[in-house]
């Protein structure tokens, strides 16, 4: 497939979603996710990630204003062990909790489908990243009705073993805007990835619609030794 160019691919859709995107520095030493969230309600927009251990969680940003927590309030980013799991609900807690009883990422994921918010009926999308003696794999999940029909669950899992420098993925839940919202379709897309992280989180955050988009998590992960840095930006202060 042809590498993209994702500063084109976010500037040109207004409302891609949440997004995930995963992949390896340009010079090898670095994996790197990278976690987006976007809204068109104020339910969806009143939020805020902040740093819970060593993932993450969304909170809202004012309380008082907060009308459903259900779909909105969870944690994206969990760590276990040498995994990082990155998601865009709270099926992160459904894959850290059956890999932590010997799952695979796709077993966890059997018990889960998508949102039941019809009638976007939104796609769970999901990546888990694995470090282990300097080698460095990832894998992305997507679970969506099919052709918005919510009796049948569509599965798919892209594994990606020794991943090239420079090289990531990026898959999220809505094609584009619309009323219903449509699903993404095909496998995720290959886009670059930079050395510079805050560059790159820069380049994601300028690119994303200034009215829709809500906040930010960008992750690099030594693959020698698992240290990591960390970045977040957040639409509402």
């Amino acid at each position: 497939m042809e590498m993209l160019n994702l500063e084109k691919e976010l500037k040109e859709n207004a409302y891609p979603g949440r997004g995930i995107i995963i992949g390896k520095s340009a010079d090898g030493t670095k994996a790197v996710a990278a976690y987006f969230i976007m809204g068109r309600s104020e339910n969806s927009r009143n939020r805020i990630f902040v740093e819970e251990g060593e993932g993450i969680r969304t909170q809202a940003f004012d309380p008082a204003k907060l009308s459903d927590p259900s779909l909105i309030i969870y944690a994206p980013v969990r760590v276990l062990g040498n995994k990082t799991i990155v998601t865009n609900g709270d099926q992160t807690d459904t894959i850290y909790e059956g890999m932590d009883k010997q799952l695979t990422f796709e077993q966890s994921l059997r018990s889960r489908e998508f949102e039941p918010d019809g009638p976007n009926y939104t796609p769970r999308i999901s990546g888990i990243m694995h470090i282990e003696n300097g080698t460095y794999n990832y894998a992305m999940s997507i679970l969506k009705s099919s052709n918005g029909n919510p009796e049948s669950c569509n599965r798919y899992t892209f594994a990606y073993e020794n991943p090239a420098a420079g090289e990531g993925h990026f898959i999220h839940t809505y094609r584009c805007d619309g009323n219903p919202l449509p699903s993404f379709e095909g496998e995720p897309k290959p886009v670059e990835i930079p050395d510079d992280m805050g560059a790159f989180t820069e380049l994601l955050w300028n690119s994303l619609n200034e009215d829709n988009k809500v906040s930010l998590f960008v992750r690099y992960i030594n693959i020698v030794d698992g240290t990591y840095e960390t970045k977040i930006v957040n639409k509402n202060k």
